[in-house]
């Protein structure tokens, strides 16, 4: 008897195993349907965020066919690489967390005035700047690269949220860890695109 994934994996191959030739001779690389998908789900979460739940929701079903095509290509094509896999990681991550950022602004702009919407907007891309920090990291070590570079690791993070608490300047911390995590996600993913390439 079949299990789940057994089942999800057969209905993945049939959507995107007669697709995948007819993408390859369009001369599109995986990283290209990656980076397409990125946009999509962007656009996806722009559009939700604006209350256009239905036109949103197409879009963002029209993203995951890339998300799925990507890895399939890159099969197809017999282009699978180390940074290919952390780039389609990585950007899964970065997607999702952008649809869940849609949703905090759409539920929350009805309830609070703008300026709480945004300080909650703050939080939450602090949040996802520290949890990629750390996943980029684990998921270049998983492919056999250390990856400890980067100006904002975890013990940064900490003191510069002690100090904004410390000093009752929360949200000015929270700034803080936004920039400089993201510019941290930025090295390492740089680090790991040179390592990938020797």
């Amino acid at each position: 008897m079949s299990t789940f994934q057994d089942v999800r994996k057969k209905a993945q191959n049939a959507l995107t195993k007669p697709l995948v030739p007819v993408i390859s001779k369009l001369h599109l690389t995986p990283d290209a349907m990656t980076i397409s998908g990125v946009v999509l789900n962007l656009a996806a979460a722009v559009i939700i965020g604006f209350g256009h739940l239905l036109i949103g929701g197409i879009v963002f079903l029209l993203a995951g066919l890339f998300d799925m095509l990507d890895g399939a290509l890159a099969r197809y094509m017999q282009k699978t690489t180390k940074l290919g896999a952390l780039f389609d990681s990585v950007s899964d991550r970065v997607t999702e967390g952008a649809l869940f950022l849609s949703f905090i602004f759409i539920t929350s702009v009805a309830v609070w005035p703008f300026s709480v919407v945004w300080e909650l907007v703050l939080i939450f891309l602090a949040m996802i700047g520290s949890f990629l920090t750390s996943y980029i990291r684990a998921r270049a070590e998983g492919l056999g690269i250390d990856c400890t570079v980067g100006l904002f690791t975890r013990p940064e993070r900490v003191i510069i949220l002690a100090l904004g608490l410390l000093l009752s300047q929360v949200f000015i911390a929270l700034a803080i860890v936004v920039v400089l995590s993201f510019v941290t996600v930025g090295q390492r993913f740089l680090f790991v695109w040179q390592q990938a390439r020797k």
